[in-house]
C-alpha cells in the first residue's frame, strides 16, 4: 500500500486519546466484516491495530488459498500474528494466535487528527478515498438504529 500511515510524534497528549476507536466502533466495524463476508460469500478478515505512539486502523482483506490466483496489481498483506484483535467472526475461520494469513486487500479505515476527517477510508490501492467525523457514512452497508453510533453534536444547547 502507498499509503501514508507514520504516526505524528508532534501531536499532544489529548489529540492522542482522541485516536482510539471506541467499543461502539469496534463493534460496528466488526459486523462490517461479518456482512462484507455474507457479501462476497467467502471469509473476510478484520484486524484492528494501533500505530507505534498514536493513531489506530482497522484492515479488511480476503484470506487467499494456495489455488488462488492474484491478479497483477492486486494489493496482498499479511495479516495476523502474535497479539493480533480480530474483529467479527473472521469469516469463520477460526484463527489461531499465531496464524497469519496472505490475503487481498480490500480496504481499511484509519484514526485521524484532521478537522473534518476523524475516519479515512484507504481504497484497494491504500488511497485516501473518503473521510469523515462519523464512521458509519465511510462503510459499505447501512449502520442501522442499533449501531449507537451518533454523530458528533456541534449545539451545546440541543437545538
Amino acid at each position: 500500500m502507498s499509503a501514508d500511515l507514520t504516526p505524528n510524534p508532534d501531536l499532544p497528549d489529548a489529540s492522542r486519546e482522541n485516536l482510539t476507536f471506541s467499543s461502539d466502533e469496534l463493534t460496528l466495524l466488526a459486523r462490517t466484516a461479518d456482512a462484507l463476508t455474507a457479501y462476497f460469500g467467502k471469509p473476510v478478515l478484520a484486524e484492528h491495530g494501533t500505530f507505534e505512539d498514536d493513531g489506530a486502523w482497522v484492515i479488511f482483506a480476503i484470506p487467499l488459498s494456495v489455488e488462488d490466483k492474484v491478479e497483477k496489481g492486486t494489493t496482498t498483506v499479511q495479516m495476523g500474528g502474535p497479539g493480533t484483535l480480530w474483529l467479527g467472526n473472521a469469516g469463520g475461520l477460526n484463527p489461531g494466535p499465531d496464524d497469519v494469513y496472505e490475503c487481498r486487500y480490500i480496504w481499511s479505515i484509519q484514526i485521524t487528527d484532521d478537522e473534518g476527517a476523524r475516519f479515512v477510508k484507504l481504497d484497494e490501492d491504500g488511497e485516501a478515498a473518503a473521510w469523515s467525523d462519523f464512521l458509519p457514512d465511510l462503510l459499505p452497508f447501512a449502520a442501522g438504529a442499533d449501531a449507537q453510533i451518533l454523530p458528533p453534536d456541534d449545539d451545546e444547547d440541543g437545538q
